[in-house]
């Protein structure tokens, strides 16, 4: 189960996020994009040592050799633009990287990844909770039944909740990436708590 931090400023935002860790979250995708390179350099610096290597970069990247961070998100343009994504990000850096993601919107875009990609965000699978009038285009779990690629992860994002974590796993997705359902509720922890609970109970039902 994959964490993306809100894109604007949260009350307590850094208390959350490590009483989030101490709960068992295994990543947080730290995605701010209105965030200068200071900005984003501030941020991480409050995030504790110990849980800098389960911090994924959407942005920013140059600053991952100064905290420690060895996992990096490309967003689908960046993906497509070769001197965003440079050949230092593709295959030599397997030995370096501890993983590499990327988002896609259709199941096409997702069959067509190379191997690069450890996981990549299939979206959105409902009516997202924290952008307002987006919506699926197409049925992706549908979608799913065409799929190809095996080597890289999906992970199903938005709208994603309590409500159908477990029917959307069960529909094909690999995992879930949590956004809105945690950062619009009042209780962050104690959602986050519930959805874990669920990831889990569904994955001892498949052992």
């Amino acid at each position: 189960m994959v964490l993306i931090s809100d894109p604007f400023a949260v009350v307590n935002e850094i208390k959350t996020i490590h009483s989030l860790f101490e709960e068992g979250l295994s990543l947080l995708h730290i995605r701010k994009p209105d965030f200068s390179e200071l900005e984003m350099a501030q941020f991480i610096h409050q995030i504790k040592l110990e849980f800098r290597e389960q911090l994924v970069l959407h942005n920013h990247h140059k600053l991952a050799e100064d905290f420690g961070i060895n996992r990096f998100h490309f967003s689908e343009k960046e993906r497509k633009n070769n001197s965003v994504f440079p050949a230092r990000f593709t295959k030599p850096c397997r030995y370096k990287c501890e993983s590499i993601s990327t988002s896609t919107h259709s199941i096409e875009d997702f069959n067509s990844l190379e191997n690069d990609f450890d996981y990549a965000f299939l979206s959105p699978v409902f009516q997202s909770i924290s952008k307002e009038n987006y919506l699926p285009k197409t049925d992706l779990f549908e979608a799913l039944k065409s799929r190809t690629n095996y080597k890289t992860k999906v992970i199903a994002l938005g709208g994603i909740d309590p409500e159908n974590i477990q029917e959307t796993l069960e529909g094909g997705f690999d995992d879930v990436a949590l956004l809105g359902t945690i950062w619009n509720n009042e209780n962050p922890v104690k959602q986050f708590k519930l959805c874990q609970k669920i990831v889990h109970s569904y994955l001892q039902s498949q052992v």
